[in-house]
């Protein structure tokens, strides 16, 4: 029995010493499963697709140029300010196209700013929490509508209510108004730039209103809330808090809405009248764009120089493009420097 007992004492004591033991053992060293091979095949692969990148950029600027030359070499510069497009006869101009695009893109963004502005300013500080997710998901979803759907739909039904309800008052008031009337005039059939102008802000309003409501909400909810302890109303904070916050983020939304605007083809051509000639500047005259007019005469233009001057327009759309995300990559650099001067 004693010697029983003694077994029994002498294995506890084996198992304290090799508990202990365990404990202060130290971990196993786990081998690093990747080395300075792997990191160099990452680094690899990341240049090698921004190079990839780059290089496709550099390939379709070169393609556009080539295809462009005989038109370039025949018109120059004079392709841009020429408003002649006359397939039979040879002589192309791409004013008109030109035109009926800055147009088109700037009406898109003059209705589309404001109202996504004020559909972002609606969700994140007035909207009961009930109504955000749902307003939110509704307005997201518009940008999944093919621009196609645009297109008939403008054409179909928009165009004949803006005829009816916006241009014919709007003729009927300023008939034989000098300037105003001009402004108002041609057919009314509901097809035209101020058509097209719409149908893309439309179109725009859910990307630029999904990127105001998350720059929005990315403000700190102090700053917010030091603003309304001080009495600032609903407008006071947005205007002097977080406007002045996110305006590099709203900055960025609105030049992605533009780009949008200015690359639509299908719901453009639906509703923009495609005429090739630039009569007058009203907001009702049939009109085109070069997105509109690559899409309708690409396909049957044949080898000379009706193919280089398409090819032509397409390199100058690509050049507006690149000028334009110029100009907000500079604005949205002198608005860093100046917060960081004001810190």
């Amino acid at each position: 029995m004693s010697s029983t007992l003694v077994h029994r004492d002498t294995l506890s004591s084996h198992s304290v010493i090799s508990a202990a033991r365990s404990m202060t053992r130290p971990p196993p060293v786990k081998k690093a499963r990747s080395g300075p091979l792997a990191d160099r095949i990452f680094g690899w692969m990341a240049k090698g697709a921004a190079l990839l990148t780059l290089g496709l950029l550099v390939a379709i600027l070169g393609s556009l140029t080539v295809s462009a030359w005989p038109a370039i070499t025949q018109y120059g510069l004079g392709f841009l300010t020429s408003t002649t497009w006359d397939p039979v006869k040879e002589e192309f101009g791409g004013l008109v196209m030109i035109y009926g695009t800055l147009a088109t893109s700037f009406i898109a963004l003059l209705i589309a700013v404001p109202v996504s502005f004020g559909i972002a300013l609606f969700l994140t500080e007035l909207a009961p929490a009930w109504l955000k997710r749902p307003l939110g998901t509704a307005i997201e979803l518009l940008a999944a509508v093919p621009s196609i759907v645009y297109g008939m739909w403008g054409l179909l039904v928009f165009g004949p209510v803006l005829a009816t309800y916006v241009q014919q008052p709007l003729q009927a008031m300023f008939n034989g108004v000098p300037y105003l009337g001009a402004f108002f005039s041609g057919p009314p059939v509901g097809i035209g730039i101020l058509s097209a102008g719409i149908i893309l802000a439309i179109m725009i309003i859910p990307f630029i209103a999904a990127v105001m409501r998350d720059v929005f909400e990315v403000t700190p909810a102090l700053l917010k809330e030091s603003a309304y302890g001080l009495g600032a109303t609903t407008w006071e904070v947005v205007y002097k808090v977080v406007l002045p916050y996110t305006k590099t983020g709203v900055i960025g939304g609105i030049m992605l809405g533009l780009g949008r605007a200015i690359g639509e083809t299908m719901a453009v051509t639906f509703v923009i009248g495609n005429f090739n000639q630039l009569d007058s500047l009203s907001l009702f005259q049939a009109a085109n764009s070069i997105t509109s007019a690559l899409a309708n005469e690409f396909a049957e233009a044949g080898e000379g120089l009706h193919q280089a001057s398409l090819m032509y327009l397409g390199l100058v759309l690509f050049f507006i493009t690149f000028v334009i995300l110029s100009l907000s990559k500079v604005l949205l650099t002198q608005l860093r420097k100046r917060e960081g001067a004001k810190t």
